[in-house]
This record gives C-alpha cells, structure tokens and sequence, in this order.
C-alpha cells in the first residue's frame, strides 16, 4: 500500500507503527522507508508531528489548528476594522 500524497492523521499513525515494529525486528530506517514508499525525509518529518499519539488525539490537534487559523484570521480582521475606524475618526475631528 503507497503513502497517499496528503495522508490523513490516521494514516500516518498507522504507517509510523508499522515502521516502529520493523524498526524492533532490526530492520533500517531506509529499508522501512522503502516498504512504506515513503522517503526518509518523510518518515523523520511524520515522526516528529505524529510520533506517540494516538489516532484520536492526531485528530483533535487538527482540529484545533483549524480553530486556531479561524481565530487569528477573525482578529486579523478586527484588528484592519479598528484601523480602518481610527482613520476615520482622525478625519472627523
């Protein structure tokens, strides 16, 4: 089974698991990077984001980033209607 190109949280964790166990049966890191079909750079970088969590704590992290995103857009705006009122009262007075 290829590695999708945008592999869901629980994908990955499933991948990361299989490489865990290969990894304690004495395989390389490149040997289990080959059977994933993913790259190196890949399974370090999954690793690193993923590694140690369980499948749904992957994905209340996205949802919280999402979340995140969603609010520092909104101040992002707030913060433009703010400046944009303030220069209109300058203008008034």
């Amino acid at each position: 089974m290829a590695a999708p190109k945008n592999a869901s949280p629980a994908q990955i964790i499933n991948h990361l698991r299989k490489a865990e166990v290969e990894l304690a049966n004495g395989k390389s890191v490149k040997e289990v990077c080959r059977s994933l079909k993913i790259s190196e750079h890949t399974y370090y970088r999954w690793r690193r984001e993923y590694g140690g969590m369980q499948v749904n704590q992957a994905k209340r992290m996205k949802e919280l980033e999402k979340e995140n995103q969603h609010l520092r857009r909104a101040v992002a705006d707030l913060t433009v209607d703010k400046l944009i009122l303030k220069e209109a009262a300058k203008g008034n007075f």
